[in-house]
Parts: C-alpha cells; sequence; structure tokens
C-alpha cells in the first residue's frame, strides 16, 4: 500500500509532441484545468494519509510531471529509467540530481536496454514477492532481467501488444488480497494467462473504462484512486469491498496519462538485502 510518493506539479505541462497514441498536438491541454486536477489529486491523496513529496518541473521537459516513468525505488536505491524517446531523455539528469540529494544511492541497471520505471513495473499492494513487469513499447525484456537482480525476487514478464497501452499501468492495476484490474486486449494471449494464474480475482476493464485509464490508479489501502467517469470499474470495484476514490484526470489523457502516471511511489518495493 502506498504512503509514500513523489508528484510534480504540471506547470510546464503541454503536448509538445506525439509519442504515443493518444497525444495529438492540434488538441491542446488546458493548462489551468490541468493544474486545477492535478491539485486535487495531491489533496485526494494528503486527505488519504499519504506522504507527498515535491520535485519542481523544468520548462523544457512537458511531461516531467509523470513521475512513474522516472525509475523504481527499491528500499534506499534510485534506479533511474532510460527512457526510449529523445523527447523524455531530459527528464532523467533532474530525476537523478533530486533523488541523489536525498540520500539515495542512484543505481543504474538498464544498460544498454531502455525500460520505463514504474511505468512498466508494478508490485502487489501486499505482496512485494509478485512484481510484474511490462515489456515492448517502452521497456526491453531484456532490462527486466537486471531489475530481476536487484530486486533479489521474479519479476512477471508481460508482453504488451495494443499501441494505446504502451506501458504496464495504463492496462494493469494490482489492488491486493489477489486481485488486479486488467485490460485484456493489452496483453499477449499467453501473457494474459500468466495474470490469471497470478491472481486469483482478474477485473476485466470494459473498454470505455480502460480508455479513461481506469487501471492507470492508486491503491491505498481499500482506497482506489482512479480517473472519474469509470462508472462500471467503480461498481466492479464496490463488490469487493474496495472504496473506488474518483477524481478528475481528463487533460492528462489527453497525453496518454492518469492518476499513476502522476505518481512515483517511494515505498512500493523493499530491496532483498533489508527483507
Amino acid at each position: 500500500m502506498s504512503r509514500h510518493v513523489l508528484l510534480c506539479e504540471p506547470s510546464h505541462f503541454r503536448i509538445a509532441y506525439e509519442i504515443n497514441p493518444w497525444m495529438n498536438q492540434r488538441v491542446p491541454v488546458e493548462g489551468p484545468r490541468a493544474l486545477d486536477q492535478w491539485h486535487g489529486l495531491r489533496e485526494v491523496l494528503v486527505d488519504l494519509g499519504v506522504r507527498v513529496e515535491l520535485v519542481g518541473q523544468r520548462s523544457e521537459v512537458p511531461d516531467m510531471t509523470f513521475t512513474a516513468n522516472a525509475g523504481v525505488v527499491i528500499g534506499d536505491r534510485f534506479v533511474p529509467a532510460n527512457f526510449r524517446f529523445r523527447e523524455r531523455q531530459a527528464e532523467q539528469p533532474y530525476f537523478r540530481e533530486w533523488f541523489a540529494a536525498r540520500g539515495y544511492e542512484v543505481y543504474d541497471i538498464h544498460e544498454p536496454h531502455y525500460w520505463e520505471g514504474e511505468g512498466d513495473v508494478l508490485a502487489a499492494p501486499d505482496d512485494p514477492a509478485l512484481v510484474c513487469g511490462g515489456y515492448r513499447f517502452r521497456t526491453e525484456r531484456g532490462a527486466l532481467d537486471h531489475l530481476e537482480a536487484a530486486l533479489g525476487v521474479p519479476v512477471l514478464r508481460l508482453e504488451l501488444v495494443d499501441p494505446r497501452y504502451y506501458h504496464l499501468d495504463t492496462c494493469l492495476c494490482p489492488l491486493g488480497r489477489g486481485r488486479a484490474m486488467v485490460v485484456r486486449e493489452a496483453f499477449a494471449p499467453e501473457s494474459f494467462r500468466a495474470l490469471a494464474e497470478a491472481f486469483d480475482d482478474l477485473i476485466e476493464v470494459p473498454p470505455a473504462d480502460a480508455a479513461r485509464f481506469a487501471c492507470n490508479a492508486l491503491v491505498v489501502d481499500d482506497r482506489v484512486v482512479l480517473d472519474a467517469g469509470c462508472d462500471d470499474t467503480e461498481r466492479a470495484l464496490r463488490a469487493r469491498d474496495l472504496v473506488p476514490v474518483p477524481t478528475p484526470t481528463d487533460e492528462f489523457l489527453k497525453s496518454g496519462g492518469s492518476v499513476k502516471c502522476l505518481v512515483l511511489q517511494l515505498d512500493a518495493f523493499v530491496s532483498a538485502s533489508s527483507s
């Protein structure tokens, strides 16, 4: 369960390029509305008892607000991402600087592979030994070998096949107690079968909610913070005694992100040496 996260205020968030199917420079971001939505999300997290850290956004990196892609935190180590696209590679030094200044060991493991941090690596909230790793569009399969060594636990490798769901956190959300939300069509058949074996209860998100990135959610105890408007998914969560906490993120959907993309968890993974 996440209790400590890193956010980045979207002071310079905009659609400056197109590197996924959701981005369209002809559909610009409404900056003030995006800021309001981000502040609303931050307030929701604080109200749920989550400790929120902040990193400042630089003007030349409009997607830096999607902190989930910055890397993975394993105990007192920060494992920085190696972004596939040049447009996002400029974010990397700023995240490295932030973590180093706070005493984290910056631990590079990705060479020579590209990989995109927590966007493609998810831990079950109540089972640190269950780690899922997505690959193909933004993370190379080989990068997961290096991450597995750093974590000290096996990584369940999942092949993504739908470019709309280019990161694992856009189509999978482990909920704890053997449950997870999933977009079936986002996965290769063998990968979906692997998910069905790993989780006792897979909630298949319907297409309309999948397109609103219902799986791009953050779990805090029995609360699930997700984009507003995912009515079918909210009903499915309530049926499992989970409490949906809808918060609007439609300005960020324009760039292919929602709640989870805006959050890097600082307490999701435990290093093998400290476990």
